[in-house]
């Protein structure tokens, strides 16, 4: 692991980790390896008919590696890059996936076609063409995903037990927002469809609200019970429905939880080098290289 940690963090503490606790790191590029370099892919995942859009950025070396993917949120402005180029000097695979219906993808968006490319995504890279292919070590992968990109990590992770873990990065319950009134929630919604096609305001709310019941984070409890998680707050607003769901996560038996909270906003504007940090970390303590 080509990172430099001057401080100490101890991510299994049960407790909630302050920002005086977080390591400050130093991440530095990886020697090129001529005969198998780190290198950038584009992909075309079959998914519901159509094939969307993916970038896999992978990392040098020879065989096969471990493997994030990261899905993105609504619509999914922040796309983690840098966690991605974090995670692959580490000496990771990650793979940045676009739903049906967003960024380009064909297809019309929708939150159950969302949970579909994610069982989707996984299946491609299992697949063992496509797995030579790429270098992804099958038995080592892990799903993150930052706000509505959460739901879809702890709805997948809930049902796909073959994951080695997953990681919520300031995950946003969609099935909460089911409850407002529907003229409410087509607001919501209509502040959130830039660069989603397929799909009105309109449909997204009554999706939403026929879904209510299955699409919560409760839904997801007992299938985590044996899942090792990283869970990362802020002061975004969702942070108690988040400890919330680690609660009930360890309350099933899983003692493989980890919670952390910084001051920062929803996309951990000012604290992007510690969220690399965070990840990194808690990748290499899953999967020792």
């Amino acid at each position: 692991m080509r990172i430099l940690l001057v401080a100490a963090l101890v991510l299994a503490a049960p407790d909630l980790v302050t920002a005086q606790q977080l390591p400050r790191a130093i991440f530095t590029d990886p020697p090129r390896d001529s005969a198998h370099p780190a290198r950038m892919e584009t992909l075309q995942i079959p998914s519901g008919g159509v094939k969307i859009n993916g970038i896999a950025y992978l990392a040098s070396g020879a065989g096969a590696h471990p493997t994030v993917v990261f899905f993105h949120g609504l619509p999914g402005n922040e796309k983690n890059i840098d966690l991605a180029q974090a995670v692959r000097r580490a000496g990771w695979n990650a793979v940045l996936p676009n739903y049906r219906g967003s960024w380009g993808s064909p297809g019309r968006f929708r939150f159950a076609n969302n949970l579909e490319d994610a069982d989707a995504v996984l299946a491609f890279l299992r697949d063992p063409t496509n797995a030579r292919t790429f270098g992804i070590d099958t038995s080592r992968l892990v799903i993150a995903g930052h706000s509505m990109g959460g739901w879809v990590v702890a709805q997948t992770a809930a049902h796909d037990h073959r994951l080695l873990g997953a990681i919520l990065i300031c995950a946003f319950d969609i099935g909460r927002v089911s409850s407002m009134p529907r003229t409410s929630l087509i607001e919501w919604t209509a502040n959130r469809m830039q660069s989603l096609s397929g799909v009105t305001a309109e449909e997204i709310a009554d999706e939403l609200i026929g879904n209510s019941g299955k699409w919560r984070y409760q839904t997801a409890f007992p299938g985590l019970s044996r899942t090792p998680l990283l869970v990362l707050t802020s002061d975004d607003g969702n942070a108690a429905h988040a400890a919330a769901l680690v609660e009930a996560v360890r309350a099933e038996g899983n003692t493989r939880v980890t919670i952390i909270h910084q001051a920062t906003d929803h996309v951990w504007s000012d604290r992007r080098i510690a969220l690399q940090s965070l990840i990194v970390d808690w990748l290499q303590r899953i999967a020792p290289r």
